[in-house]
């Protein structure tokens, strides 16, 4: 597997783009860890080595249960308050970056901001339709920076799940352009219940792999928002047919698989309550998460980024809240731990619409990824190596009462 899935990347991502991805991801992205854990081993304080920025609301699509008010007035980060952001990151070894959207690829300085950090790399979440051959050859061009397209279904699917027309067509246009430029590119996918049965197989997986596809990301469909659609959220036992299956395919398929909520040992974690990332929203308010808008901070500020992030007592509260009470995602298993926490540290309603508190009221305990009975570990060494050290719980967690923990069950 591993040979094969290093010879097709090898052989298919330009020479440029391969480098960049070796130091500024590998080498780099490594050592900001171990940073962080040395870090917050000696003095406590907690700068995540990966920060997801959300540069904009705006986007083409109308995706069921979006979060993102992308049929409002656009907000944005401007090009200086994006350089700032990383600037200040790479002061603290940071060198890895998340871009969100809205569709990034709608942000008039997207290129430039890119351009300014040869020496990071960028994951950009992009939906793929704005993604021409130009906007691809560019991104080879400049060689740190790895789309991440979304995929949710069949061509019905895709239409009634993105609220387009054509929407999987002009998906995997913009998808094979970025092949066509030698671009590492991969393939995400939110999987609900009217997706599983198609996305989550082997027969897509060798799908992607012949189109040159080099990794894929499936993530679970979380309830939240202005438009919760629970009908469309996996029941507990789908949630541990997703893990058995990635951990299945990753020892023996030629494409790499990534997942953000489990450790080498198959127990469960929550990237935000061990610190290893936050987001920073459009508007420049410093989230736990993406879907949690809510915060006390904002990166419009003089000061530098550290000191906001390890200042933040509502950041801090939330890790350890989260940890105290969940291996899982506190949001879907305790909205009303969320509440209390915003109004309790007098966090503003980061979205533009204004209703996240009445949201997030609204929200019925559900399961999220921690299901203690169900722990399942890595088959293959290489990702139980990798998270072992690098991807793992960093000792957030103390001991939780089993009883205290009902929607996992």
């Amino acid at each position: 597997m591993i040979f094969s899935l290093s010879s097709r990347i090898l052989r298919t991502v330009d020479p440029v783009c391969l480098a960049k991805i070796g130091w500024n991801f590998g080498f780099k992205g490594a050592r900001s860890v171990m940073m962080f854990k040395k870090r917050f081993d000696t003095t406590g304080e907690v700068f995540p080595p990966f920060l997801y920025l959300s540069i904009l609301n705006s986007c083409n699509l109308r995706c069921q249960g979006c979060w993102v008010d992308v049929d409002k007035p656009r907000e944005s980060m401007n090009l200086d308050e994006l350089n700032k952001i990383v600037h200040d990151a790479k002061r603290r070894g940071n060198a890895f970056f998340g871009v969100l959207g809205g569709e990034p690829f709608m942000h008039p300085e997207l290129f430039d901001f890119l351009a300014t950090h040869p020496d990071c790399y960028f994951q950009i979440f992009t939906n793929g339709q704005m993604i021409t051959p130009k906007a691809a050859e560019t991104l080879r061009k400049l060689g740190n920076a790895t789309p991440l397209v979304s995929v949710e279904g069949t061509s019905t699917v895709s239409n009634e799940r993105r609220g387009g027309k054509d929407v999987l067509n002009r998906t995997l246009r913009g998808l094979q352009n970025c092949l066509d430029a030698r671009l590492m590119t991969g393939v995400a996918t939110s999987l609900c219940q009217t997706n599983i049965d198609d996305l989550l197989t082997k027969e897509w997986l060798q799908k992607l792999i012949d189109m040159g596809v080099h990794y894929t990301w499936y993530h679970t469909y979380r309830p939240v928002g202005p438009q919760i659609n629970e009908q469309l959220a996996l029941s507990p036992e789908q949630i541990t047919q997703v893990r058995r299956f990635v951990t299945s395919m990753r020892a023996t398929m030629p494409i790499a698989i990534v997942d953000a909520y489990y450790d080498h040992n198959g127990k469960a974690l929550c990237p935000m309550a061990t610190g290893i990332s936050h987001h920073i929203g459009p508007t420049g308010g410093v989230e736990p998460c993406p879907i949690i808008q809510f915060a006390t901070d904002s990166v419009r500020t003089d000061r530098d980024l550290f000191d906001v992030l390890t200042g933040s007592a509502f950041l801090k509260d939330f890790r350890e809240t989260a940890a105290k009470h969940t291996r899982g995602c506190i949001v879907l298993e305790r909205p009303d731990l969320v509440k209390s926490l915003a109004e309790r540290h007098g966090a503003k309603d980061t979205t533009i619409r204004q209703a996240a508190f009445a949201e997030v009221s609204r929200m019925q305990p559900r399961t999220s990824q921690w299901r203690e009975e169900e722990e399942i570990p890595e088959q293959h060494w290489m990702y139980k190596v990798a998270k072992r050290f690098f991807y793992n719980d960093f000792g957030v967690y103390r001991e939780l009462d089993p009883a205290a923990h009902s929607p996992g069950k």
